[in-house]
C-alpha cells in the first residue's frame, strides 16, 4: 500500500498587490515541491491565498523561506504540515444560491444554521452579484438536495430572502431551455385587465384574474368569463396595448445574455397570441404560445380560438418545445408565478416562482421575489460581473453603485 504523502498548507493574507502570487510560487519553485490545490480570494482589496503543496524533506527550510518571503511583501503567513490531499466531497451536493435586497448578517447565520443542523457542509462560498441584489453561491455536500430544499426554504421565507437549492451537475452549464409566462412575469401586470379598461371592466376582469391566479378558479372558466366582457373592443385597442406594456426589469438583460450563450428561449401564455407573438418577436424569442382572440369586423367577439392554454397546457408545451430542440425535460427552467403555472413548473427541471402567490411559491423549486428577472442568472452559475462584460462587449452599459 502507497504511503500518503507528506504535505504542506500555506496560507497567506494581506493587502492585495501585483506580484504576490508570482512571488511566493518563485519560492514553492525553488523548493520543486508539487502544487496540488489553490484557493484565492479578495475582500475588499484584502488577500487570502491557500496553496496545499508537497512537502519537501527539508520542510523546515521551505518554512523559513515561505516567511521570508511573506515579511519581505508586507503579508502573513502559516504553514501546516500534514498528510494527503484534500478529502473528496461527500456526496449529496447543492448549489444553494441566496438573494437579499438587503442580505442581512442575521438570515445568512439562520441559513448556515439550518445547514450546518441538517448534517451538510459548506465547501465553498462565492458572491453572484452586489447590486442591485446581493446574491451568494453556496457550494453544499452531505446532503441530498431533494431534503434540503424544504428545510432552506422555511427559513428564507421567515428571513425574508429569496434561495435556490439545485443539484450540482452538468446541467448548470449546459445550454438549456427556459419557459416563461408572460404576464406579470416577463411583463408587468395583466394584458387582460389593460384590454378590459378599454372596455369599461376593468375592475371586474382584474378581481376574476386575482382568483384565477391564486388558484379559487377553474382557469379555462375565468378566462372564458373574462374574454366575454371584451366583446365589442376595436382590435385597435391591442395595439395601444402592446404600446403601454412594460417589461419586466431585466427582461432584456437575461435574453440578451444568455442567448450568447446558447440557450433557447420559449413563452406560454394564458393571455393572447395577438401580444405573445410581438413580444416573441421583438425579444428574439424563439417559441411563443398563446390563446387566439377571434376578431371579426375589426371587433372582439367575446370569444377565443381554439383550445385554451391551461395550466395542463402550458407543461405540454414546454415538453413539446424541448424535444424540438432535442434537450430533456430536466434541461429546461420555467418561471411563472400563477396557478395556472403550476405544472409547467413541476415539469421542468427546475421550476422558479417569480414574485409568486404563496400557492406556487410553496411548490417551486426555487422562488424569486425581488422585482429583476434577471436575477434568474445568479442561479445558473452566472455572475453580475460576467454580465456587464458580456453586455460593454457590444455596447450596453449597466448601472452599477460606486465601490
Amino acid at each position: 500500500m502507497d504511503e500518503i504523502p507528506k504535505t504542506l498548507l500555506i496560507t497567506i493574507t494581506g493587502k492585495d498587490r501585483p506580484g504576490v502570487t508570482s512571488a511566493m510560487f518563485s519560492t514553492f519553485a525553488a523548493a520543486g515541491v508539487e502544487v496540488l490545490d489553490i484557493e484565492q480570494i479578495v475582500l475588499r482589496r484584502r488577500l487570502v491565498l491557500g496553496v496545499l503543496v508537497t512537502a519537501p524533506r527539508d520542510w523546515k527550510k521551505l518554512r523559513l523561506a515561505i516567511e521570508q518571503t511573506a515579511e519581505g511583501l508586507g503579508m502573513q503567513v502559516e504553514v501546516e504540515r500534514g498528510q494527503g490531499d484534500n478529502k473528496p466531497r461527500r456526496v449529496g451536493r447543492s448549489h444553494v444560491t441566496i438573494i437579499g435586497a438587503p442580505l442581512k448578517a442575521s438570515a445568512m447565520s439562520a441559513i448556515a444554521g439550518r445547514i450546518a443542523d441538517s448534517g451538510a457542509n459548506i465547501d465553498r462560498i462565492e458572491r453572484m452579484a452586489r447590486y442591485p441584489v446581493t446574491a451568494i453561491d453556496l457550494a453544499i455536500s452531505g446532503v441530498e438536495p431533494e431534503i434540503l430544499r424544504p428545510l432552506l426554504a422555511a427559513e428564507a421565507s421567515s428571513q425574508g430572502v429569496d434561495i435556490a437549492v439545485q443539484p450540482a451537475n452538468l446541467l448548470r452549464r449546459s445550454m438549456r431551455l427556459i419557459v416563461m409566462d408572460v404576464d406579470s412575469t416577463l411583463i408587468q401586470g395583466e394584458v387582460i385587465e389593460m384590454i378590459a379598461a378599454h372596455a369599461g371592466c376593468e375592475a371586474e376582469v382584474a378581481e376574476i384574474t386575482s382568483r384565477a391566479m391564486a388558484g379559487e378558479l377553474d382557469f379555462e372558466e375565468s378566462l372564458r368569463a373574462r374574454v366575454a366582457l371584451l366583446k365589442g373592443v376595436p382590435a385597435s385597442a391591442l395595439d395601444e396595448v402592446y404600446e403601454a406594456i412594460n417589461l419586466a426589469p431585466g427582461a432584456r438583460t437575461l435574453v440578451r445574455i444568455l442567448r450568447r450563450l446558447g440557450y433557447r428561449f420559449a413563452i406560454v401564455s394564458g393571455g393572447f397570441s395577438q401580444i405573445t407573438d410581438r413580444l416573441a418577436a421583438d425579444l428574439g424569442i424563439h417559441y411563443s404560445r398563446a390563446n387566439e382572440l377571434e376578431i371579426v369586423d375589426g371587433l372582439l367577439t367575446g370569444h377565443v380560438i381554439g383550445d385554451v392554454i391551461d395550466r395542463a397546457a402550458k407543461a405540454r408545451a414546454l415538453r413539446e418545445f424541448a424535444a424540438d430542440i432535442g434537450v430533456s425535460d430536466a434541461a429546461t427552467i420555467a418561471i411563472g408565478d400563477g396557478a395556472n403555472d403550476l405544472d409547467m413548473l413541476n415539469a421542468a427541471g427546475l421550476g422558479i416562482a417569480y414574485n409568486a402567490k404563496a400557492v406556487v411559491r410553496d411548490a417551486a423549486d426555487a422562488s424569486v421575489n425581488v422585482p429583476y428577472l434577471d436575477t434568474i442568472m445568479y442561479l445558473l452559475g452566472i455572475t453580475r460581473e460576467e454580465i456587464e462584460l458580456a453586455d460593454a462587449e457590444v455596447g450596453y452599459v449597466t448601472p452599477a453603485p460606486p465601490v
